[in-house]
């Protein structure tokens, strides 16, 4: 088994919902994003996806979050947008769009600052 990995960035501001501290109010970070897949097989170039397609996959998705208020797009209206949840709606929807008979994304690493992080995999 292959596993693969890219890195990327998203800026975007949020409130934490039913929270009690700081992060209760409004906010911003400049999330490190990390996404890594599995590949069973190369092609016949070698490569079991092209990190071109990865990054942009990944990229086209974050657009959607990047300068962003998270509060008011429909994935966090109901649900509080935290590192945790916001890696889980990243894992899920790079799932539905790579998953295949090859490739299996794997985990989504979110880290908010330097020395915090969350991940999301569907072990």
């Amino acid at each position: 088994m292959y596993h693969l990995m890219i890195k990327t960035h998203f800026a975007a501001a949020h409130n934490l919902i039913n929270y009690q501290g700081d992060c209760e109010n409004l906010h911003g970070h400049n999330w490190r994003v990390e996404v890594t897949v599995s590949a069973h097989q190369l092609d016949k170039s070698g490569l079991g996806i092209d990190f071109k397609v990865l990054k942009a996959t990944t990229n086209r998705l974050l657009d959607e979050l990047d300068h962003k208020y998270l509060n008011d797009l429909a994935p966090f209206r109901e649900t509080s947008p935290s590192s945790e949840n916001i890696c889980r709606y990243l894992y899920e929807q790079l799932s539905l769009a790579l998953n295949g008979d090859n490739i299996q994304v794997e985990r989504v690493n979110v880290w908010e600052s330097e020395n915090a992080c969350a991940s999301y995999s569907a072990d």
